[in-house]
């Protein structure tokens, strides 16, 4: 199996979230030595905003497309091809002020393009084309909102990630990150028990391929 981590904090190896993220390919690793992990850190090399300018790249048919146009496509075109390709995919995902951040954001608006990665049915009805993929959705928060109507994040990545086809994410998240070192620690220990508990509990050629 392909393994794309999409790591989104802009902290680097401070960030929380990719210390999980860290610790899944690592126990990826130690199942499978030969395992195929690609990485991509949109925290360090953020996608571009979707502007204008971007709708209309995309909106143009490629023999009209000036070159900058072709650049931009060609980047939203990577981005998906890389998606696509892979067979497990981890979303790396602090919480910023009750939310994704804007660059994770951004490279979802690069990702959902109708005809893509998505498409509309006959009937109207919006059919996702990102299928098949074993998805996990690893998040990092300074307080406490897992299961409650405080967590802001989880609906949004839902209805978005099964939007796109990828419709059985499993999401861990590693509590109270500002809530003293105890609690952080705490956080960061019982996130990494789920992901060592999902390692075990999977069957060889699903995880640790």
């Amino acid at each position: 199996m392909k393994t794309l981590v999409i790591l989104s904090s802009i902290l680097g190896d401070r960030s929380n979230s990719k210390q999980l993220a860290d610790h899944l390919i690592a126990r990826v690793k130690a199942a499978n030595p030969a395992a195929a992990v690609k990485v991509r850190d949109i925290g360090a090399q953020p996608i571009p905003y979707f502007d204008g300018n971007t709708a209309g790249a995309l909106f143009t048919s490629a023999d009209a497309r000036t070159v900058e146009q072709h650049c931009i496509v060609e980047m939203s075109d990577a981005l998906v091809a890389e998606l696509m390709e892979a067979d497990r995919i981890v979303f790396a995902v602090p919480i910023y002020n009750f939310n994704l951040p804007a660059q994770f954001k951004s490279y979802l608006d690069h990702v959902a393009r109708a005809g893509v990665t998505f498409r509309y049915t006959s009937e109207g009805v919006p059919e996702g084309l990102v299928k098949g993929k074993q998805v996990f959705v690893l998040t990092a928060r300074g307080g406490k909102a897992e299961g409650t109507p405080a967590d802001t994040l989880t609906p949004y990545l839902r209805q978005m990630l099964s939007f796109l086809g990828m419709d059985d994410a499993t999401f861990i998240a590693a509590e109270g990150m500002a809530m003293g070192e105890v609690a952080a620690l705490e956080g960061i220990a019982q996130a990494k028990q789920r992901i060592d508990a999902l390692v075990s509990d999977a069957a060889p050629a699903s995880l640790a391929a």
